[in-house]
């Protein structure tokens, strides 16, 4: 059952990203579509071609690897200024435009190559409806349509789970008593009983109780806030205590001494030092909220998640190392899609985990996945969808310019001269996709 259970949670990430994938093509070609454009391809995968059908001008279809797919919008590249266009019949009795250069050098080559391939898909009744000729905000809009569908994908599962279940990447403290620690126990000795030799906490010598709510600590009152509380209780050091709390209704005054007890410094940094201790547990729960906590949480990745690109190099080279036992592989660090398979297999087959939880576990698992997806197509370089995005607004910026100063128009951006740069860019990521798949298969990590 374990087994079945690991194949199901498995396949439901894998359809999921797929699902994923193919939404952010359809975000492409729906506006490229819609602003006139002509797309002749739509699929998803890569390799070989399983399935395909032709709808009108345009081939939709699944391929054998699906790590990705692709929208094939006619006229992506402009053709070069030295170069002049022909129109000439194809060995099918087609007209064609052909573009006539003689270009000389491995780059150069490389990019006549680049627009001779494209230029062979276009008829001469295409000459309005290329890419390249569109306005700078149509074709901002047609590349960001496609990582921006990841982002909403995200978003409203996201806020899905903010509103009904809770963030359990935020979880809050109140005043409430949940436990009373009976004694003063060391931190480095945190989990044991207590002791005869064990001095009675604070909390005991004060009489709180379980439910009891605090609000309000010598004088000050508290307004449900834990963080302000606790920072109370620990500037107090062993100073006199006085307690209103609120236990079956009514208000309580309650008195006691804090004590001084080497403590965390805080959630995150477990430096010691010594601060005033009272003894009590909080109750604690989930963050619940709408769309603008929603959008606020995403803020913060998106801070994160920037973070992350810009050492991502760093991370994956990590992860190489780790992969020969060099080093420990980070369980906060990157991982393919191949990684985020194994996560939701072993989060559908943990037997500790209810059925709710499995649930939200493999959501969010989907919506983060989803989120740096669409977070890294924005990417300004060149293949992806940032780095026309970036060319489009450089042509937007210019034009406007020389408009301004009444200069001659200075025409599209020409990406394909960024070629070489894409094709470099592109084996780096694919270098490390397999070094993160590789990774994950040996050195995995494991919701543990």
């Amino acid at each position: 059952m374990t087994a079945l259970y690991y194949t199901l949670g498995v396949v439901i990430f894998v359809v999921a990203i797929l699902v994923s994938i193919a939404l952010h093509e359809l975000g492409h070609m729906v506006w490229a579509k819609k602003f006139g454009g002509k797309v002749t391809q739509y699929f998803v995968g890569f390799g070989n071609t399983l399935w395909s059908k032709r709808i009108g001008e345009t081939e939709y279809g699944i391929k054998a690897i699906p790590l990705g797919g692709f929208v094939k919008i006619v006229g992506m590249l402009p053709p070069e200024k030295e170069a002049s266009a022909e129109t000439v019949i194809d060995e099918h009795g087609n007209e064609v435009v052909r573009l006539r250069q003689s270009n000389t050098g491995i780059f150069t080559q490389l990019i006549s190559d680049a627009r001779s391939a494209e230029w062979e898909l276009i008829q001469p009744e295409d000459s309005d409806r290329l890419f390249y000729k569109m306005p700078w905000w149509k074709k901002v809009i047609v590349m960001a349509a496609g990582p921006s569908v990841n982002i909403l994908i995200a978003f409203f599962i996201f806020a899905a789970l903010f509103a009904s279940y809770g963030n359990i990447g935020d979880q809050r403290s109140d005043p409430v008593v949940r436990a009373v620690q009976p004694c003063i126990v060391p931190y480095a000795e945190s989990g044991r009983e207590c002791t005869a030799d064990d001095p009675v906490s604070p909390a005991v010598d004060a009489g709180l109780q379980i439910g009891d709510e605090i609000v309000a600590f010598n004088g000050t009152e508290i307004d449900g806030d834990w963080a302000l509380l606790t920072q109370m209780i620990r500037d107090n050091a062993d100073g006199a205590a006085a307690l209103t709390v609120v236990r079956d209704g009514q208000r309580v005054e309650l008195t006691t001494n804090t004590v001084i007890s080497d403590r965390p410094t805080s959630m995150t940094d477990e430096t010691l030092r010594a601060v005033g201790f009272l003894g009590v547990v909080p109750e604690s729960h989930l963050a619940t909220g709408g769309v603008l906590y929603t959008l606020d949480q995403m803020g913060d990745m998106t801070v994160r998640t920037v973070e992350a690109l810009s050492t991502l190099p760093a991370k994956v080279w990590d992860v190489g190392q780790a992969i020969i036992g060099l080093e420990e592989r980070d369980p906060e660090g990157p991982m393919s899609l191949v990684g985020g398979g194994r996560i939701a297999g072993e989060t559908a087959a943990h037997q500790e985990f209810p059925v709710k939880e499995k649930a939200v576990l493999l959501l969010m698992l989907i919506a983060g996945f989803n989120f740096f997806i669409g977070m890294f197509n924005f990417v300004p370089l060149l293949p992806l969808d940032g780095g026309h995005i970036a060319g489009a607004l450089w042509e937007g910026f210019r034009r406007r310019l020389a408009k301004i100063f009444k200069r001659p128009d200075p025409g599209y951006v020409d990406v394909a001269k960024l070629l070489p740069i894409a094709y470099v860019v592109a084996g780096a990521f694919l270098l490390m996709s397999v070094v993160l798949i590789i990774g994950d298969l040996v050195v995995p990590i494991s919701i543990s």
